[in-house]
C-alpha cells in the first residue's frame, strides 16, 4: 500500500481503479456512460484543481511568504511556485475547454454565451471563467515568470511583476465567488433567476 501512496502517479491511478470498482459494485454499466456526464465530471475535477490552486495561492502561499525566512524562500520560488503554477494554468485551460465541450454537448452554448434565458446564470459564469482564464495565461503567468526569475529582468521589474501577479490573482479570487455560485445555481437552484429570465 505504501508503494501506491509514495507515488503521485500511482495514487491517482489507484483513485481511478477505486472508482471503477465502485461503479461495478453499484451495478454501473459503462455502456450507458453519456458523453455530457463524462465531460461534466472532467470539468468539475479540473475546475476543483484550478480554483483550489487559486485559493491556495491567495489563502496560503501569498500570506505566508513574509513569514518565511529569506534563506528558505528559494525553495518556494524555485520549486513549489513554478510547479503549482504549471498545474494552475493547465487546470484553467482544461476547465474552460471541458466546460465549452459540455455546453456544446448539452446544446446550450449559444444561449449561454449570448446570456439568453434560461441559461443566463451559467452564461455569465462562463464569461467570468473566461476572464479568469485569460488573466491566468496572459497576465498572471507572464508576470510570475518575471517574478520567479524564470525570465531574467531587473529587480524593480521583478518586484512590479510580483505585485501585478498578486493583484490579478486576488481579482480572480473575487471573480471565483460569483462564478462558482452562478455555475451551481444554474443547475441546482433555477428559481434564483426566474425574475431575470
Amino acid at each position: 500500500m505504501t508503494s501506491i501512496l509514495t507515488s503521485l502517479g500511482r495514487t491517482v491511478l489507484a483513485g481511478f481503479v477505486l472508482l471503477i470498482l465502485i461503479i461495478f459494485a453499484l451495478g454501473g454499466n459503462f455502456n450507458s456512460l453519456e458523453l455530457p456526464f463524462l465531460f461534466r465530471w472532467i470539468h468539475v475535477m479540473v475546475g476543483i484543481m484550478w480554483v483550489g490552486l487559486l485559493w491556495y495561492f491567495n489563502f496560503v502561499q501569498i500570506p505566508s511568504m513574509p513569514k518565511i525566512p529569506d534563506e528558505q524562500k528559494p525553495a518556494i520560488v524555485k520549486v513549489i511556485a513554478p510547479t503549482a503554477l504549471f498545474w494552475f494554468r493547465w487546470a484553467a485551460l482544461f476547465t474552460v475547454v471541458s466546460g465549452l465541450i459540455l455546453a456544446v454537448l448539452n446544446g446550450y452554448a449559444h444561449q449561454a454565451f449570448t446570456l439568453q434565458a434560461p441559461f443566463r446564470a451559467i452564461g455569465l459564469g462562463m464569461w467570468i471563467a473566461l476572464i479568469m482564464a485569460f488573466n491566468v495565461w496572459f497576465i498572471i503567468w507572464p508576470n510570475q515568470k518575471r517574478a520567479l526569475g524564470i525570465v531574467a529582468v531587473e529587480p524593480d521589474v521583478k518586484a512590479k511583476s510580483a505585485r501585478v501577479a498578486m493583484l490579478i490573482s486576488r481579482f480572480n479570487t473575487i471573480l471565483s465567488v460569483p462564478m462558482l455560485f452562478l455555475m451551481s445555481a444554474q443547475s441546482h437552484n433555477t428559481s434564483w433567476f426566474v425574475i431575470v429570465s
